[in-house]
C-alpha cells in the first residue's frame, strides 16, 4: 500500500493464491500480498509491532479520505520532513530509526508513487482491521497466514523490531501450530522450518539474493497435483 523496505509488491505474483477467506499478516509492513490482485475482497487481517507503522495503517482504514491524501504535498528535493510516513519512503531499513531526513530524489520518486497508490487503492483497506501487537497476539483463527519476519540474519537487521530481537525457534512453533494455511517467507540462511527455494532476486551491482517460502495448508481442496512446486 505504501513503501516498505523488504515489502513483497514485486514478488507476490510467485506465492500460492489464498485458499481461506481470511488473510492474516502477523508482520504487516505495506501488506503487499494481501493487496495483491484480489486477496484483497477477503477478510484481512493486519498485526503490527511497530506503533508507527500500526498508525499509518490505523489511519488509512479508518480515517483518511481520498482528498485528503490528494491534498498532501509533494516531496521537494532537499528539504526536511519528520514524518514517519515520508520518512518510510526513504528505501533504507535504518529509515525506522530516524526523526527526520532531507529528501532524496528517491524518496520523492518513491512518495510520487505512492500517493497515487493510496489514492487508486484505498477503498480496497476499508473493511480490513489491524491489531497494534506482536505475532502472538494474532487471533487464534483458521486462515491463510502470510508470515513475513524481518529475516534472519544481517539482512533482517535496521528495522524497529529487527532480527536480533525474535526467538526464531519460538516463531517457527508457533508457525507450526496455526489452522488453515501457511505462506512463511525468509531468506536463504533461514533453517528454523524446512524451507524450500522460490525465486532468485537480482538486486543492487548485480548481487543475487535467494528467496525461500515454508508452505504447508490444511485445506481439503488442496490435493498433492495442487501443492505449489517451487
Amino acid at each position: 500500500m505504501f513503501y516498505y523496505y523488504g515489502r513483497k509488491k514485486q514478488i507476490a505474483k510467485y506465492y500460492p493464491a489464498p485458499d481461506y477467506d481470511t488473510i492474516i499478516e502477523p508482520f504487516a509492513g505495506a501488506a503487499a500480498y494481501s493487496l495483491y490482485k484480489n486477496n484483497w475482497e477477503k477478510r484481512v487481517i493486519l498485526v503490527e509491532k511497530d506503533k508507527k507503522v500500526f498508525d499509518i495503517w490505523n489511519w488509512l482504514i479508518h480515517s483518511a479520505t481520498v482528498d485528503e491524501i490528494k491534498k498532501m504535498p509533494e516531496l521537494k528535493i532537499g528539504e526536511k520532513s519528520s514524518k514517519f510516513l515520508h520518512i518510510v519512503h526513504a528505501a533504507t531499513k535504518m529509515a525506522f530509526h530516524f526523526k527526520t531526513i532531507k529528501v532524496t530524489p528517491v524518496l520523492a520518486r518513491n512518495w510520487e508513487i505512492s500517493k497515487r497508490v493510496l489514492t487508486e487503492n484505498l477503498y480496497k483497506i476499508k473493511h480490513w482491521e489491524i491489531i497494534w501487537g506482536d505475532f502472538e497476539d494474532s487471533p487464534d483463527i483458521e486462515a491463510t497466514w502470510f508470515i513475513d519476519p524481518p529475516y534472519r540474519g544481517e539482512s533482517g537487521m535496521g528495522y524497529r523490531f529487527s532480527s536480533k530481537m525474535i526467538n526464531y525457534n519460538q516463531l517457527a512453533e508457533w508457525t507450526k501450530k496455526r489452522k488453515g494455511e501457511i505462506i512463511f517467507c525468509e531468506g536463504e540462511q533461514a533453517d528454523y522450518l524446512p524451507f524450500r527455494p522460490l525465486v532468485e532476486l537480482k538486486g543492487v551491482a548485480g548481487k543475487i539474493s535467494k528467496e525461500v517460502i515454508y508452505y504447508r495448508s490444511d485445506s481439503p481442496q488442496k490435493t498433492a497435483k495442487q501443492l505449489p512446486l517451487f
